[in-house]
This record gives C-alpha cells, sequence and structure tokens, in this order.
C-alpha cells in the first residue's frame, strides 16, 4: 500500500526524532512519496540537512520562510501540502503537540497543517513514562482519537531518563505497518456519497432543570461519521448533548429533543445517500414541561406524577419515506436480541440493522469498543468480534459500500 502514497511526516522534539531518518529511508524503499515538516524543538535533536538528503525534498521548518535564504515554498504552502498528502504521520509525537492539536492551537507550520489536512491523522506518542500516564495527556489522546485520529501506542523498556514504561518510539518495521494499515482502511470509497449520521441521546425536558434521557455517550456515531468523512463522504452528524468533540471534515448539527432531531433528520434526508441512526432517541416525552423548576415542597406526598406521550418514531418514518437512500438502523437489546433485530429490520424497512448488547463487557455505552451484530433482510446475521468502535464502523460502512455498488 506504500507503493506510490504521498506521506506527510511531522517530527516533534523529542529524544526519539533521532530514529526518524531510518524510518524515512525504509519509507522511500517502499516506493512512498515523503515531505518532513519539523517543529523549531525537533530540530535540537536531528538536523533538517540529514532528513532532506533521505527524503529528496526540502524540508519545511517554518510557516514563514526568510526572503533572504530565498526559500523555494510560500506560506500558504500548507494548503497544498495539506491537499496533496494521503496521510499525516506524527512521530515523535510529543505531549506538548498533542496537546495543541487537541486543542485547535495552529502556531507553527506543523499544527497548521492539521487544521488543514483532510486526509488521515495518525501519531505516535512519545514521552517519559509520567508525561504519557499524565490524565491531560490521556485525556487529551482519548480526545484525538474520538475525532478519527489514528495512535499507535508507544513501546515499553527503557527512557532517556533512566526510567522504563511505555513511552518508547516503536520500531520502524511497526511503525511501516502502522502507516499501511491506515491506507488501507481509509480508501476514498466514498466519495461523492453524503452519509447522514445520527448520535448520542436525546433530552425530554420535565422542568427547565431536570429531563428524561438515556445512558448513550454518541461515541459510535461519532465513529461512524469520522470513518465515512475519512472515505470521502460528504459527512453530516446530527448529534444530540454529548461531551465530543466534532470529528475532522464533519458538518455537525446540535439538537436536543426527539422531535428538534426529527426536524433535523427529515430535512437532509432526501440528499442523503446512506443515513446511519445510531442515536438512542427518547421514546417518550413528557406532555407539559413545567416551565419553572419544580420544587420538591411544593409536592403532596411522596409522589410526582408526570404524564408522557410517545415520540415519533423517527426511524420507521425514514424507512416508509426512502427511495435510494440505504437506511442503517441500530438495536440496543438485553435479551432476545437477533429476533427483536430482525423484526425491527422489517417492520421499519431497513437495509441493515446493528445489534449490540450493553450488559456484554467491552460494548455498549461509553467504551472505546463494541461488539455488534450486523443483520440484513435476506436472514444473515454476521457477529463481528470485539473491536474499537472506529473498526466497527469501518466494518458497518464496509457493508453499507456493497450495497451502494449493488443498487447502481
Amino acid at each position: 500500500m506504500l507503493a506510490g502514497k504521498k506521506i506527510l511526516l511531522g517530527i516533534t522534539g523529542g529524544i526519539a526524532a533521532y530514529k526518524t531518518p531510518l524510518l524515512i529511508r525504509e519509507l522511500i524503499k517502499a516506493g512512498a512519496e515523503v515531505q518532513v515538516v519539523m517543529s523549531r524543538a525537533a530540530q535540537q535533536f536531528v538536523t533538517p540537512l540529514t532528513l532532506a538528503t533521505l527524503s529528496r525534498r526540502e524540508v519545511i521548518t517554518e510557516m514563514f520562510p526568510d526572503a533572504s535564504a530565498n526559500a523555494s515554498h510560500r506560506w500558504t504552502q500548507h494548503i497544498d501540502l495539506a491537499l496533496w498528502a494521503d496521510v499525516m504521520f506524527i512521530a515523535p509525537a510529543t505531549a506538548h503537540t498533542i496537546a495543541k492539536i487537541t486543542h485547535g492551537f495552529a502556531d507553527d507550520m506543523l499544527t497548521t497543517l492539521v487544521l488543514a489536512l483532510r486526509c488521515p491523522l495518525a501519531l505516535a506518542p512519545t514521552m517519559d513514562v509520567d508525561m504519557f500516564l499524565n490524565r491531560t495527556t490521556q485525556m487529551n489522546i482519548d480526545a484525538l482519537k474520538g475525532t478519527g485520529c489514528f495512535v499507535i501506542d508507544p513501546d515499553e523498556g527503557e527512557l532517556a531518563s533512566g526510567l522504563a514504561g511505555p513511552g518508547r518510539l516503536p520500531e520502524t518495521d511497526k511503525l511501516l505497518a502502522f502507516i499501511d494499515d491506515i491506507l488501507e482502511k481509509v480508501h476514498q470509497d466514498l466519495t461523492g456519497k453524503h452519509v447522514l449520521v445520527t448520535a448520542g441521546p436525546t433530552q425530554e425536558p420535565i422542568d427547565p432543570v431536570r429531563y428524561i434521557g438515556n445512558r448513550s455517550s454518541g461515541k459510535m456515531g461519532f465513529a461512524v461519521a469520522a470513518a465515512a468523512s475519512l472515505r470521502g463522504a460528504q459527512a453530516t452528524l446530527i448529534s444530540g448533548p454529548v461531551a465530543l468533540k466534532t470529528p475532522r471534515n464533519v458538518h455537525r448539527i446540535d439538537v436536543r429533543t426527539a422531535r428538534e432531531m426529527q426536524a433535523a433528520t427529515l430535512a437532509r434526508f432526501e440528499k442523503a445517500d446512506v443515513v446511519i441512526m445510531t442515536a438512542a432517541v427518547a421514546d417518550y416525552a413528557v406532555v407539559n414541561p413545567a416551565h419553572e423548576k419544580i420544587k420538591r415542597e411544593q409536592q403532596s406526598g411522596n409522589e410526582l406524577t408526570l404524564t408522557l406521550t410517545k415520540n415519533p418514531d423517527i426511524l420507521k418514518s425514514l424507512g416508509e419515506k426512502k427511495t435510494h437512500q440505504i437506511l442503517v438502523g441500530f438495536a440496543l437489546e438485553t435479551h432476545n436480541g437477533v429476533a427483536y433485530a430482525q423484526e425491527k429490520l422489517q417492520r421499519k424497512n431497513l437495509d441493515v440493522i446493528v445489534l449490540n448488547n450493553p450488559n456484554e463487557e467491552g460494548a455498549g455505552f461509553n467504551t472505546d469498543t463494541n461488539i455488534v451484530s450486523i443483520l440484513t433482510p435476506d436472514g444473515k446475521v454476521e457477529q463481528l468480534p470485539r473491536k474499537s468502535k472506529f473498526d466497527v464502523a469501518n466494518m458497518i460502512l464496509d457493508r453499507v459500500k456493497m450495497k451502494l455498488t449493488w443498487s447502481v
């Protein structure tokens, strides 16, 4: 997969930068084109001249070239390179750079490039063990994973500080396999398609403070939107209230209630090619939510009675309206899962339904992994092993792509 591929290699200021000349040499030997972008700190560990010689390209070190040095690149080159690359890989990625990328800083060429990217972004976190295990660093890495960024775990062993633990840059062969695997996963097979995804919970107000909701984190839907975008689709994400960052190159619409989600989905349904409904929409809403906070002291007795009404069945209404769209639903079941999912698949006129059980370890709410079965109208039930939600998203999109091909 590396032959003919265009690799943007970002190098930041960690001791592991001394290993990057070998990585560049092996990428070139595999047939890739490599453009190196270095932070200022990285130049303290390895020289641009060495990397330019190995990559056969001028190494980019500054956002604004020194006019007196006759630099060949323009200050807008970050846009050109972002469009040129098949993947950007930052190795080593220091804690400082990871934090900047997580929070959208663009104060040098490397971080500015990240914001302009349309291709996959990958990181190799490399730092001392305590810095890597620090809660803030782990939160930043998790946040980046949630936006569709690929992260290779550091190797464990003796570090430059003399301490031992995770933090070492993996060996070159492992890094090459990692890049190759990314390129294999994110082939642009959904270019020209509009993928509409719903995610997260809905909240039905009881009063201005309280609501009826559920435990959905939105992670599965966000992973689907991120994967669709990386595969070339125009991805639109309609999300209930969640604490997740928007995946790169994904258009996000925030809603709160089931009726808001219904309106946003119906408004975009006709132009969609694929609709994947991962959202956990509340089944019921309060008939007359209170305009002021309900005070406990003002209630007689020990009970509070709420009158509920059924929310619209968004998925069923889409199944009735669909013409050309591939419609994918989700079924969260704790027992008799396959039977319930098959019935839902038929009743709601779906093309695919994805079944999972929140009681299984590694599946369900607020996890980074999932265990699902994929069911289709022909009666097939495909049970998948435990995978990251991003990998599950790609497996779902693989099945969707097959149906798109058949429908042409």
